[in-house]
């Protein structure tokens, strides 16, 4: 069934108010806008208690239950999310949670489900495993199943977020925006913000994105349905559904303007720049909407096939921040590395007194900060009198790792790339 409008706004009425769900800021980005040389508002809706949208979907869904079944409880499957809105609106509300996780769901979202009080399921590898187990639960224990993504109380109650942006940037912009670049999981909340942004202006437009290794709408787009895709592991964890869900395709697909896919490294990339420039830790899910808008680290194209949106305003919410702690700084140093501002490289340096100095000694000329250094004398080449050096070095960019490749090959050194971005083709690799 298609939602509506009208299911949007007795979503916010019936969300809103004392002990609700807060309306998060809605802000113009200073930094992202001269980066991206355009207006670009951030919707925080990480900043809410779970760190997620889903609790708009939540709380729309456990309001709405018979008193019978608030009583019995209800059960879900979830990545992660959409179990910590259920687990922290079904403590407020008195309403017995049960949540069934993949195996590989990050720590701190299970921990966190714990400490609201839900009961946590740990069930096979992937989200369509953990489905399987929660159905069979359901039945068994007459509990209440809530889909996260496909129930149109949970489509419907996402949908707030998408009034309050509207309402948000017109009275700061003076106008609707543009456009919005959505995040797609299994639909949910894109089909949810299209239909509201959609009725209050129809010309700002919708795209959705989705990571290459979890491209479920696109895959729905073409075939004209919701199909089951084998998904990737990929740092927008919170994206990596099998499907999308059928309520949620049938409402959403006809007021999508566009859909684009964004890489791990434009991912990283995202994440790494929301931090630097916003000082917000977004999930890599929630920064998948960024990352379509970014420069791709491999070729310096534009992320994705999003038309031009220079001089456009352009909204990004930021829909989830439970990136696991301990994520966190390899996600930054992948960001790093796609940024250009990590480099690893290997050549080949005299084994004798003055060999590597000689290296470091260029290196520190042109301002390349060593990180690491990792000698492989075993493996090396024939002359015992070489050996062969692994370098992670520290730089500004891309222009800078060139200078640095120059520099090293001027001074007479056979630089293997092994990871690094350059405005220039890259050495083969070592094998």
């Amino acid at each position: 069934m298609r939602i509506t409008f009208e299911d949007v706004l007795a979503a916010r009425d019936r969300i809103g108010g004392k002990g609700g769900i807060p309306v998060t800021p809605c802000l113009r980005s200073t930094p992202l806008s001269e980066l991206l040389s355009c207006d670009v508002y951030v919707k925080m809706d990480h900043l809410q208690r779970t760190g997620s949208f889903k609790e708009r979907g939540a709380r729309n869904a456990l309001l709405q239950l018979t008193d019978e079944q608030k009583k019995t409880g209800v059960i879900a499957a979830s990545a992660g999310n959409h179990a910590l809105g259920l687990a922290w609106h079904g403590k407020l509300l008195g309403v017995p949670v049960t949540v069934v996780m993949p195996e590989s769901a990050p720590i701190v979202k299970r921990a966190t489900c714990e400490q609201f009080g839900a009961n946590v399921i740990l069930k096979g590898q992937s989200f369509f495993e953990a489905f399987t187990e929660a159905k069979r639960l359901a039945s068994e224990q007459g509990l209440q199943y809530i889909h996260g993504y496909d129930d149109p109380a949970i489509i419907a109650g996402q949908g707030t977020m998408g009034l309050e942006i509207i309402e948000q940037v017109t009275a700061d912009h003076g106008a609707a925006p543009d456009a919005l670049v959505v995040p797609i999981g299994g639909g949910g909340l894109i089909a949810g913000i299209a239909v509201a942004v959609k009725h209050l202006s129809p010309s700002t437009q919708i795209f959705g994105v989705e990571p290459e290794r979890a491209a479920t709408f696109h895959a729905a787009h073409d075939a004209g349905k919701p199909v089951h895709v084998n998904v990737e592991k990929t740092l927008a964890d919170g994206l990596a559904t099998p499907d999308v869900g059928g309520n949620a395709f049938e409402t959403a697909d006809p007021l999508i303007d566009g859909l684009v896919m964004v890489s791990e490294a434009s991912i990283s990339l995202a994440v790494l720049r929301l931090m630097e420039f916003e000082k917000a830790v977004v999930e890599g899910a929630g920064a998948s909407g960024l990352a379509a808008m970014l420069m791709e680290p491999e070729d310096g194209l534009l992320a994705g096939s999003l038309p031009s949106l220079k001089g456009k305003c352009v909204v990004l919410p930021l829909c989830g921040g439970n990136i696991d702690p301990a994520m966190i700084g390899r996600v930054i140093e992948r960001g790093l590395a796609a940024d250009g501002r990590l480099t690893r490289f290997v050549t080949t340096v005299s084994d004798r007194p003055g060999g590597l100095a000689r290296l470091t000694n260029t290196l520190a000329t042109i301002g390349a900060s060593v990180k690491d250094i990792f000698h492989d004398r075993a493996f090396a080449t024939s002359d015992l009198a070489t050996v062969d050096v692994a370098c992670i070095v520290e730089t500004s960019g891309p222009k800078h790792v060139k200078r640095l490749f120059d520099a090293l090959e001027q001074a007479g050194f056979d630089v293997q790339v092994q990871h690094g971005r350059s405005d220039r083709p890259a050495p083969p690799r070592l094998t």
